[in-house]
């Protein structure tokens, strides 16, 4: 695959998992209705859903500035495991609830692997050298 293709399929797979999650935060942080009866559903008091709100908001820009993504995309990851345990605790289907946020981090993880270099280096350091090569950066 041409880096080209490759760091734009990583644009695709980020940008879907972005626009989900801007669209989350925007709803917590105006305390929009749905947001406050999901949460207060889930268990929780509607008073954290500006704090939670704002959170997603901090992960959202961290994970949007290039240099310091994979620290954005750690504390999404963090973040969507609290939203695992919740719909757990909760007896929630699985494929609908449970699964759902496992799917958000595979889209911002996948979309980071394809567009970042050093990601891919770290998550898999035999790969690197071989997408390298098949791209045309190494010699």
């Amino acid at each position: 695959m041409s880096p080209t293709r490759l760091i734009w399929s990583g644009r695709i797979l980020s940008g879907l998992a972005v626009l989900f999650l801007l669209f989350d935060a925007t709803m917590k942080v105006l305390r929009l209705p749905a947001a406050v009866d999901g949460t207060v559903q889930l268990g929780y008091p509607a008073s954290v859903i500006l704090p939670l709100g704002i959170v997603q908001v901090a992960c959202l820009v961290l994970y949007l500035i290039p240099r310091v993504a994979p620290l954005g995309a750690i504390l999404w990851t963090g973040y969507l495991g609290g939203a695992i345990a919740t719909h757990v605790r909760l007896e929630n289907p699985w494929f609908t609830h449970v699964l759902f946020p496992i799917y958000v981090a595979a889209f911002l993880w996948g979309g980071l692997w394809l567009r970042d270099a050093r990601v891919r280096a770290l998550l898999a350091p035999r790969v690197q050298p071989q997408l390298e090569r098949e791209a045309g950066l190494t010699a």
